[in-house]
């Protein structure tokens, strides 16, 4: 799932647009031999918005983000139009602009990540960790298994879903919702039984011919590389992931989907873990 681009670049560039039009009109009014009865609009955006603007970038860089989604490769844990509370004290905050991290944590199997994606590190993905480092993932019509584990897998009916907390919405008409436990806290996904994990893998990206053998179509294994993880989205017939453009390096994590904020058109979704 695509979140776009990040706010925090911007947030970099007013706040220092804004400190520098404060700096130079201090500079300024040390040279005048008094003040005048009114600032220039310049003058005033640095004064009166500099404080505001790098309270906010500082808070969105150190400690939290609040992304909108977009598109519905992560449901049903995410649906479009959630607005996501990202936690950066997860795993650490990473300055704007650089990988630069100053780590409290790493990634587990299981977490919703948002990352940098690798093909184009201006623009932020968020998916679920599926595979560690050393982790042998099998991959079969949708669901996984990881290290030989018997797969652990649960088609839902409704009731089910509801004690779960889950709801079906439009989009999730003629889908299995599964219930899939590898290694990690249970999730349900949405499974399209006329796909049935069929998208295949990109083997022409050299990281996944080097560490995937595939057997058939919505068949494979793969071999997470050191460093590196193995991300899944929970839409699994919709959606971009590692199938397509191989392993996150550690280095791209950006941070951990912890709730949805909010949701304009599914007011009940207002607080709700991830």
């Amino acid at each position: 799932m695509q979140i776009g681009l990040s706010n925090n670049e911007f947030l970099f560039c007013a706040t220092l647009v804004t400190g520098l039009c404060r700096l130079a009109w201090r500079l300024k009014l040390r040279a005048m031999p008094e003040p005048p009865l009114r600032r220039p609009l310049w003058a005033s955006l640095g004064t009166e918005l500099f404080v505001a603007v790098a309270l906010i970038f500082t808070c969105r860089v150190a400690v939290a983000d609040w992304p909108r989604v977009p598109s519905g490769s992560m449901e049903p844990t995410l649906r479009v139009g959630d607005f996501l509370l990202i936690n950066h004290l997860a795993y650490g905050p990473r300055l704007p602009f650089t990988n630069t991290a100053i780590e409290f944590g790493r990634p587990q199997r299981g977490d919703v990540v948002v990352f940098r994606y690798p093909h184009d590190v201006s623009q932020f993905f968020v998916k679920r960790l599926v595979g560690m480092p050393g982790d042998v993932v099998s991959f079969v019509d949708g669901t996984v298994s990881i290290n030989g584990a018997t797969p652990d897998v649960q088609v839902l009916e409704d009731d089910a879903l509801a004690a779960l907390s889950v709801r079906r919405s439009d989009e999730d008409l003629g889908q299995w919702m599964v219930r899939e436990a590898a290694s990690a806290p249970p999730r349900v996904l949405k499974i399209n039984p006329f796909v049935l994990g069929r998208l295949p893998l990109n083997l022409d990206d050299a990281s996944i011919s080097a560490h995937c053998t595939t057997q058939r179509g919505g068949e494979w294994q793969c071999t997470v590389p050191p460093g590196h993880y193995l991300m899944l989205g929970d839409n699994r017939d919709a959606s971009a992931d590692s199938r397509a453009w191989g392993f996150l390096a550690h280095d791209q994590v950006y941070g951990k989907a912890v709730r949805v904020l909010f949701n304009f058109d599914e007011p009940e979704r207002a607080w709700m873990p991830l």
